[in-house]
């Protein structure tokens, strides 16, 4: 679904979700929830989101193949579909520029891990280095956390983001919010910009 052929992966999370949550919610954590039960130290992961009443009815032999066929009432309104592995070395910006959604993806998504210092040490980085320098001065700093970002888009502006810190790795302790990854909820809204 992107500008290079992709191969289908569904993402099927072990339990249905939070009841109470938006589809978008509920799409970015089953896929918060996918990407957990692959460990940590994983490239990013990129994901077609994909309406699922309209997928049964336009692609039924895919919607079998992903598990969604029938009526099921406690179905995700909205299927995560994996793309093919984002090209090791590219960087991740020039990456997402290449992307061109058909008319049937309702959105996007995209998980990713970085590390991040907290607030208080944004005081005692150094000025002036650029992007590689600044990566090796994080990865030494005695409080840098790992945290892996998942981040979705949809056409019509919807946005949704997922943190998840490696040493509270639970389900439980993911932190959810519209505007949590500003920059990488830009850069996936710009995939849908023709």
């Amino acid at each position: 679904m992107s500008n290079e052929s992709s191969s289908a992966s569904p993402v099927s999370p072990s339990s249905p979700g939070p009841i109470a949550a938006s589809p978008l919610t509920r799409a970015v954590l089953e896929i918060d929830e996918y990407a957990a039960t692959l460990g940590w130290d994983q490239p990013a992961r990129l994901f077609a989101l994909v309406d699922t009443a309209a997928l049964r009815a336009q692609e039924p032999a895919l919607a079998e193949q992903l598990g969604l066929e029938g009526d099921d009432d406690t179905a995700s309104p909205l299927t995560p579909v994996e793309q093919d592995e984002i090209p090791a070395g590219t960087p991740l910006d020039e990456f997402l520029a290449t992307i061109a959604w058909p008319g049937a993806v309702a959105g996007c998504a995209l998980t990713v891990e970085r590390q991040m210092l907290p607030p208080s040490a944004e005081a005692s980085v150094p000025e002036k280095l650029n992007d590689a320098a600044l990566a090796r001065w994080v990865a030494k700093h005695p409080d840098r956390q790992e945290v892996r970002m998942t981040v979705a888009v949809l056409r019509d502006g919807a946005r949704e983001s997922a943190l998840r810190l490696r040493e509270k790795d639970s389900a439980t302790d993911v932190l959810t919010g519209r505007d949590l990854v500003p920059g990488l909820s830009e850069a996936l809204a710009a995939t849908f910009e023709a």
